[in-house]
């Protein structure tokens, strides 16, 4: 192969190579990330407006989109507005090593273990690593109450190897996987949403990649059967503090006569 060469003096977008030929992520991810860094800020990178844009279709976006937030790359967190509208705010790393500005310049063997390929999925030096990370904050002793939901995510490895992940990740993720649980989702469907329909190719941060799915995937909370009536819950009077049923916050009936 030869190159031609041609000396851009206007529109150009520099891409390091670190995203151009990263090992991990698909060519569908690499071709979507080379053109978010193209954008200016302020431009919509939604699945909708991505899928506009190109022929693949909102599943292979939403994949690759999935990709590069997992490789550190994108940054997607929800903000209510307005009271009621909830909005999705998308943040473009151009180097994970450099998520902030400012930020010290990584130790070179961090950098290079950063753009270095890892091993096969279940391979013993990654699973050494994670044990690493673990033991860098040694987390404390779980509760009981979050002893099967810590169980579930430790057993993620078991069904898909390229999942493994710390102690320390199980520690701090164990709370969102209860709050599935405790929406009546059994700890199988929970593992099967985790770790099916991968993408292809290393998952170099797995902790990152259960969180999003985690938090984005929750299923609602179940309705009562039909037929079946619940009480309102118990609201305290933001006036007398007394406790009252009532669908949302605010003054009893009492404070509210006055």
């Amino acid at each position: 192969m030869t190159h031609v060469r041609h000396r851009h003096r206007e529109r150009f977008t520099v891409v390091g190579n670190h995203l151009a030929q990263h090992p991990g992520l698909s060519a569908c991810a690499i071709g979507i990330g080379v053109y978010i860094q193209s954008l200016p800020d302020g431009a919509v990178v939604s699945i909708r407006a991505l899928t506009a844009r190109f022929r693949e279709g909102e599943r292979r976006i939403g994949q690759a989109l999935n990709e590069l937030e997992a490789a550190g790359y994108l940054e997607r967190t929800r903000h209510r507005v307005d009271g009621a509208r909830v909005v999705t705010r998308t943040r473009w790393f151009e180097h994970p090593a450099y998520r902030e500005p400012g930020t010290p310049k990584p130790p070179p063997t961090a950098v290079a273990r950063a753009g270095a390929r890892e091993p096969a999925a279940g391979g013993g030096s990654s699973s050494a690593s994670a044990a690493r990370r673990g033991r860098e904050v040694p987390p404390s002793a779980l509760p009981q109450d979050l002893r099967p939901a810590a169980d579930l995510l430790i057993r993620l490895r078991q069904r898909e190897p390229r999942i493994v992940l710390s102690e320390q990740d199980v520690h701090r993720l164990a709370p969102l996987a209860r709050t599935w649980l405790d929406r009546g989702t059994s700890p199988g469907i929970v593992a099967r949403v985790l770790v099916g329909d991968l993408p292809a190719g290393t998952i170099r941060w797995p902790g990152r990649f259960v969180e999003y799915r985690l938090r984005t995937w929750l299923p609602p909370v179940l309705p009562p059967p039909p037929g079946e009536s619940r009480p309102l819950p118990l609201q305290n009077c933001d006036a007398c503090d007394r406790a009252f049923r009532a669908a949302l916050p605010g003054t009893c009936p009492g404070c509210s006569a006055q």
